[in-house]
């Protein structure tokens, strides 16, 4: 029994870790402030922002509820144990073990800590230079994100892609829905490079290629951006994609291009030229958004003296296949000599290095 009573109290240390750490306290006083709030006869004049407010609100209860209930059930279990008696031993282990892998689990739930970790996510691909080589790598990574996707059960949409001039893509975009989406694939952005012997090359010489990967939180309809009619240049053209005969006879693909900026989005995969409108200045509205996220991010890191690298700079993961065989991610230093796991989406690894890397534990 002992062992058993030495189990709980490491737990229940783990619990009042995890506690602290996501501001338990602190949320059931905020949740008391919400339910007010959510009383109150204008609660529901402004529609949007009524349930922009209930989601948090029901996010957080379920969260609180979730950890109390665990504490609940650690503390019951704790003190039959301490009762030291033999007949419950059996039953206080299994709950031991039972409440060791919950604890487990929600402790790697804990890791999504970003604003927009529980939203859906929009993923996209882009060739870098070298023609030929990056196009086959981003059709390669596609396939990587897709397989990734498939084995977490998310659901994916294409929106927008671009064939390769001979072989591959220059760009593909897709959006994805499931479980933290956005919070298990943030750790794709960035530039991810491939060195390996070119199938292309007749000489088989080593090659290494490029290709960054965007991805961003699907929250358009919860953010304001500001969008003028006026700075949008509008482009009609036939989808090259697949889509069947309606897709194809007809324009329905389009091409939008904030001309302030110079951000241009194109979406050619729904059925309709309305619906491709809606994608595009969906994805319009993210990319501007993030980009003024991004600006006071680095106005912020200039006054602190820091440095921020971003764009086609940004390598963040190595792909080495020859002459010898690596994945390594140069943010975590997480690496792994069996780069075709990798490249078949088992990706568990990295994602769970970078999260701990992102809250400044070790990974």
């Amino acid at each position: 029994m002992n062992k058993s009573i030495e189990q709980l109290n490491n737990l229940r240390e783990r619990v009042n870790k995890l506690r602290r750490r996501l501001d338990v306290a602190n949320k059931k006083d905020r949740i008391v402030v919400m339910e007010r709030e959510a009383g109150e006869a204008a609660f529901w004049d402004d529609p949007q922002a009524a349930q922009v407010t209930m989601r948090e609100l029901n996010q957080m209860q379920a969260q609180v509820a979730r950890w109390e209930g665990l504490s609940d059930r650690l503390n019951d279990t704790l003190e039959l144990a301490e009762m030291d008696d033999g007949e419950l031993e059996e039953e206080i282990s299994a709950e031991t073990t039972i409440l060791t892998q919950e604890i487990d689990t929600l402790e790697f739930q804990t890791l999504f800590s970003g604003k927009y970790d529980d939203r859906n996510c929009i993923l996209a691909i882009h060739s870098g230079a070298g023609g030929t080589e990056s196009q086959d790598w981003t059709a390669m990574l596609r396939r990587m994100m897709l397989r990734f996707c498939e084995q977490h059960n998310f659901s994916v949409a294409m929106i927008d892609e671009t064939p390769g001039d001979e072989v591959g893509l220059k760009s593909t975009t897709f959006s994805i829905k499931g479980d933290h989406a956005f919070g298990w694939l943030r750790s794709e952005k960035g530039t991810h490079r491939l060195v390996r012997i070119s199938p292309f090359d007749s000489s088989a010489r080593r090659h290494t290629s490029f290709a960054k990967m965007e991805v961003w939180p699907d929250i358009a309809e919860e953010i304001e951006v500001e969008v003028e009619d006026k700075d949008l240049k509008i482009d009609r053209f036939k989808a090259s994609g697949a889509g069947g005969q309606h897709v194809q006879k007809n324009e329905t693909a389009i091409r939008i291009t904030h001309l302030p900026s110079g951000i241009v989005t194109s979406c050619q995969n729904q059925r309709s030229l309305t619906q491709n409108m809606e994608f595009a200045l969906k994805m319009l509205k993210l990319q501007l958004y993030e980009r003024e996220v991004a600006k006071q991010d680095a106005e912020l890191a200039a006054l602190k003296g820091e440095n921020i690298d971003a764009g086609w700079g940004s390598q963040i993961r190595s792909y080495v296949l020859h002459p010898y065989k690596m994945v390594k991610d140069h943010r975590t230093n997480h690496e792994t000599g069996n780069p075709a796991r990798v490249l078949d989406g088992k990706l568990d690894d990295f994602v769970e290095a970078y999260l701990r890397f992102a809250l400044g534990e070790d990974s």
